[in-house]
């Protein structure tokens, strides 16, 4: 029996993801091409490894011992890198990193700090910038490494030529709603509630707008938001409910706001973006980018093991 590692990622991100139609996002592919991967891999192993159900794809027994050895050759990889930025001593120089407030709180602020114990010659530098700002300045070197949306307007399509992306975290995407509504069981409940809309920019606008589009009769949304504590500020001031990334409540979720996890919203893609040229990505930026992917798939890790409840205070 020969199974492609490339098929078995396709089966782990319509998993991850809850459909075909979310894997072809996630991946880059068409729903054809993610479905045409998915049936060799079934051919390759003579067994049915979805179920495709009217609320999403839901492994079979088969698929999920393949998505779970998926999962291991993911850790495999993280490891390997890991011991290959273990292997760069004395690695001095400065590295800088424009980001946006939820992964500079979660993921580049621990990373500053475990750097410069395991490299004291090395300086990382963060920038929350905006991100059109943020790719200029990549382009003209004032930043290596930009962190961005998968799935946003910046973070979509190939990238320019001499630009690299490297996918760092998947997170999944939570339902916020106020804490006096009732918990809904499938996105068929949010048929009849009030949305809030989202600027086009983002990825939560595409992961929005793909719920949204199972409401054909679903009110436009009025208020708006661009930043996620604005939509978790405007939630828990109850004028809608909205999808945001796991990051964006990790710490806590705010008082009078409450996540919810539902089978079907999807994940969030976070890349790194650097620069590659014949003298880059430069040894110091390839170091602190292994340190970005090892920390960020410990974060994944624990949040799908986390639960969303309200904060009582």
């Amino acid at each position: 029996m020969q199974i492609d590692p490339r098929r078995l990622a396709v089966l782990l991100a319509v998993h991850r993801a809850g459909g075909v139609l979310a894997a072809g996002d996630l991946l880059h592919l068409t729903p054809s091409a993610v479905s045409q991967q998915i049936a060799r891999l079934e051919e390759a192993t003579g067994t049915a490894v979805l179920d495709r159900q009217p609320s999403g794809a839901v492994l079979t027994p088969a698929g999920r011992v393949l998505a779970e050895a998926a999962e291991h050759i993911e850790a495999e990889l993280i490891d390997a890198r890991k011991a290959l930025a273990a292997l760069a001593e004395d690695v001095t120089g400065t590295v800088v990193i424009a980001a946006f407030q939820s992964v500079i709180r979660t993921l580049l602020i621990p990373l500053v700090h475990q750097l410069r114990e395991q490299f004291p010659a090395l300086e990382v530098v963060i920038r929350e910038m905006e991100t059109g700002k943020a790719r200029q300045s990549l382009r003209e070197g004032a930043v290596d490494l930009l962190i961005l949306e998968g799935r946003s307007s910046a973070g979509q399509g190939k990238p320019a030529r001499g630009i690299r992306d490297v996918a760092i975290l998947e997170e999944p995407w939570l339902l916020v709603l106020p804490t006096g509504m009732a918990d809904p069981v499938s996105t068929a409940d949010l048929e009849h509630l009030t949305w809030l809309g989202v600027d086009s920019d983002t990825a939560a606008h595409a992961a929005t707008e793909r719920v949204r589009r199972g409401f054909p009769d679903a009110a436009e949304p009025g208020h708006s938001y661009y930043d996620y504590n604005v939509a978790l500020s405007m939630v828990a001031g109850g004028l809608g409910i909205a999808l945001v990334p796991a990051l964006a409540v990790r710490e806590a979720v705010p008082e009078g706001v409450k996540a919810v996890s539902l089978p079907g919203l999807g994940t969030r893609t976070l890349v790194a973006r650097h620069r590659t040229t014949r003298s880059e990505p430069r040894t110091e930026v390839v170091t602190v980018l292994n340190a970005i992917v090892a920390l960020a798939a410990g974060l994944g890790a624990d949040m799908s093991r986390t639960e969303y409840p309200a904060d009582p205070f």
